[in-house]
């Protein structure tokens, strides 16, 4: 657990440890969450330059490397080493795939790279939310979309708890004030919404 202050109050941030990682893919979240039908879903596409921040073990990266096709890309990124690694052994001969480990609010690549920023389950781990959508801003093209998937705020055998979780206003409020608009909220299934806003221009 880690304790930092959001404006002037002060929250707890639940940490998914990378010793865990096995847990991303099971036949429940694969139910939940297919990755592919997901990532059509919301509106990848071929020659997408996506950016799947928080990548994990590749669980999107790779679906989304197939989508966007050889004329766009992917960046895997994730703060945890042993990620990057589980995720760089499932690339096989992908070409257009590549694995960043990166800081909390420090993305590496420059300035208006990506078309597509792809945040899945993360933004309650993060301890400074302003300066990391800041972040995910400056790394879109104008207009690039923001997808953003959180946990419902509600007690759930599954995810963090249930004090550790957003509400879609509180992610959408966040956006406004890191220079997103065209926001809108919608269902995923019975544990996750999704946040989705368009980088002004």
């Amino acid at each position: 657990m880690v304790r930092a202050n959001q404006g002037e109050r002060e929250v707890t941030i639940h940490k998914f440890n990378p010793e865990n990682r096995h847990k991303l893919d099971n036949s429940e979240r694969r139910e939940l969450l297919p990755p592919d039908e997901t990532l059509y879903r919301l509106g990848l596409q071929k020659g997408d330059i996506m950016a799947d921040i928080g990548c994990g073990i590749g669980y999107f990266t790779l679906p989304a490397a197939k989508i966007v096709g050889s004329q766009g890309k992917v960046y895997g990124m994730d703060t945890a080493a042993e990620m990057i690694e589980d995720a760089q052994g499932k690339i096989g001969h992908l070409t257009n795939v590549e694995l960043l480990q990166v800081q909390e609010s420090d993305f590496i690549l420059d300035n208006q790279t990506i078309s597509y920023a792809f945040i899945c389950l993360v933004v309650h781990e993060v301890e400074d939310r302003l300066v990391f959508f800041r972040e995910v801003a400056r790394l879109l093209q104008p207009t690039g979309k923001i997808v953003i998937i959180e946990w419902v705020k509600k007690n759930s055998v599954m995810g963090p708890p249930m004090e550790h979780r957003l509400q879609g206003d509180e992610v959408a409020d966040l956006l406004r004030l890191c220079s997103f608009n065209n926001i809108q909220q919608i269902d995923v299934n019975s544990e996750m919404y999704v946040v989705i806003g368009e980088r002004e221009k």
